[in-house]
């Protein structure tokens, strides 16, 4: 489904990716790993049109994308879910609802709301509320229902669960799972290695800039990949 070959990239002057080679088959879940600045974000980013590669080629669904602006990644179903939420803080939760419904064209408001209310109930109670003033739980929740509305075939992940209580974060991962039960394919960047495995069907592990690592993610156990590859005594 996502093919990247031989991508170098960056920023500036920087160069953060280095001849990277990464793919994600359909309905497959990778857990894309590894040390603070090792490229992870950049290499979402890439894969969702923001960061244009400077060599190697970019392909979803066996089309050449390289170079091609975020647009156009998603109206070919990749739904990019960044660090930070991705929502829009002074909107109310129902006009980030009606946002998201937009993009789905075919979804009407009422409908979205409600499959948004169902699977995060939560969310219902806080509908006139501007999504700034949620908790940070409650902002993943808005964020993640965005996969839901506009249904793509495949959705990037960047750091669900940071800074979120560990019962948020069991809620989160529920809602991951339920995306891949209907058929979606995942890229999890993550900072619990275990949860992320949990998930994953594929693991990468990515340091400075360079996959060192690829394979079955149940192959790996976490504390290999904490001593091995992250530099941690477990």
């Amino acid at each position: 489904m996502l093919t990247l070959t031989s991508v170098t990239a960056g920023y500036g002057e920087s160069t953060v990716l280095r001849s990277v080679d990464f793919t994600v088959g359909e309905g497959e879940v990778v857990a894309l790993l590894g040390p603070n600045g090792a490229g992870k974000t950049t290499l979402l980013r890439t894969a969702a049109g923001f960061v244009r590669p400077r060599d190697g080629r970019v392909e979803f669904c066996g089309e050449d994308l390289s170079g091609a602006p975020p647009h156009s990644f998603t109206r070919r179903g990749v739904c990019h879910l960044p660090e930070g939420r991705g929502i829009f803080p002074s909107l109310t939760v129902r006009e980030n609802l009606a946002v998201q419904a937009g993009q789905a064209r075919s979804r009407r408001l009422g409908e979205a709301v409600a499959e948004v209310a169902e699977l995060f109930p939560v969310l219902g109670d806080c509908l006139g509320l501007a999504a700034g003033s949620l908790s940070g739980g409650e902002q993943q929740m808005l964020a993640l229902s965005r996969a839901y509305l506009t249904r793509p075939k495949l959705v990037l992940v960047d750091e669900a669960s940071l800074g979120l209580a560990p019962l948020i974060v069991d809620k989160i991962y529920d809602a991951l799972s339920r995306l891949v039960e209907r058929g979606m394919s995942l890229v999890v960047v993550e900072q619990y290695v275990q949860r992320a495995l949990e998930l994953a069907t594929t693991v990468y592990i990515l340091s400075r800039g360079e996959i060192v690592h690829s394979g079955d993610a149940k192959a790996i156990q976490p504390d290999e990949i904490y001593e091995k590859y992250l530099g941690i005594e477990s």
